[in-house]
């Protein structure tokens, strides 16, 4: 097949994205719009020292990953590229995990209603795209030649652990009766919500099912890009606030990050070299 005919092949779908687009699109302008207010009105939007320190940083930190994250998925889908297709999916839920935390933790105003709009909006998209992924043709295609067990394996168990935490600092502080910061209490409600996702995705990509191959991908590209998106929160964290820096906390946090970095681009090498091999 000459280069021509293997640009045209059609990706995996099962029915029309179009709709899927617009909704991505629109999330993005959302995305863009809360974390500019948030950095120009910081004093306005987050009325404590605590929730400033956590959510401003993460509004550069969102600019600087998430928007390219779902940008970037959706021109290579639109490009016909595989990878892109299998990208999207963790785009949308990295929206969705740091929405979640925003949510749990902001007082109302209409910061709040704009979170809890990107919350939704990106729960549907979500939804809406994996339904509209043709598993069977994914996993036609990747069996064999993405590692599989790797991937899975770290899935569930980084799903396992970070759920387990969760699940004890709630416990622990029912407990004890000691109240939680919004701070520290809402990215743990955020783990505990999806966490099980990664666990159930990552059995499945290890029995080599369907949905396994159609999440894959995704779940690693936002396990990567979550350690990524904390060592940029770490280093810009000190210019913006007055927490102090810690390059211990940035090293640790990396050499972390390589238990999704590593699988995540081996799994990317696969995807591509699948594709490639088809157009054969």
């Amino acid at each position: 097949m000459n280069t021509k005919q293997c640009l045209s092949i059609d990706l995996p779908l099962r029915r029309n994205l179009t709709p899927i687009y617009v909704l991505s699109f629109t999330i993005s302008i959302l995305m863009a719009a809360a974390s500019i207010a948030g950095i120009l009105y910081r004093s306005v939007i987050y009325p404590t020292d605590e929730l400033l320190q956590s959510f401003v940083p993460t509004d550069v930190t969102i600019i600087c990953i998430g928007l390219p994250m779902l940008l970037g998925s959706i021109w290579l889908t639109w490009r016909g590229k595989l990878i892109g297709l299998l990208l999207w999916p963790g785009a949308l839920f990295f929206v969705l995990y740091n929405y979640l935390a925003y949510v749990f933790a902001m007082p109302l105003n209409l910061a709040f209603l704009l979170h809890l709009a990107l919350v939704g909006l990106s729960a549907y998209a979500l939804i809406g795209l994996l339904a509209s992924i043709d598993g069977k043709a994914v996993q036609q295609q990747l069996t064999g030649i993405v590692p599989e067990r790797l991937a899975g394996g770290i899935l569930t168990g980084l799903g396992f652990l970070f759920f387990l935490r969760a699940i004890g600092v709630l416990i622990n502080a029912l407990v004890s009766q000691t109240p939680i910061a919004e701070t520290e209490l809402a990215p743990n409600v955020s783990d505990f919500l999806t966490a099980p996702a990664w666990v159930l995705c990552g059995v499945l990509l290890w029995r080599r099912q369907e949905l396994g191959y159609v999440t894959g991908l995704g779940l690693l590209f936002q396990g990567s890009s979550l350690f990524i998106g904390l060592i940029i929160f770490l280093l810009i964290q000190p210019i913006l606030t007055t927490a102090a820096f810690s390059l211990v906390d940035i090293g640790v946090v990396f050499a972390m990050g390589l238990i999704c970095f590593v699988p995540f681009a081996l799994y990317a090498r696969g995807v591509a070299s699948g594709r490639s091999a088809s157009c054969k």
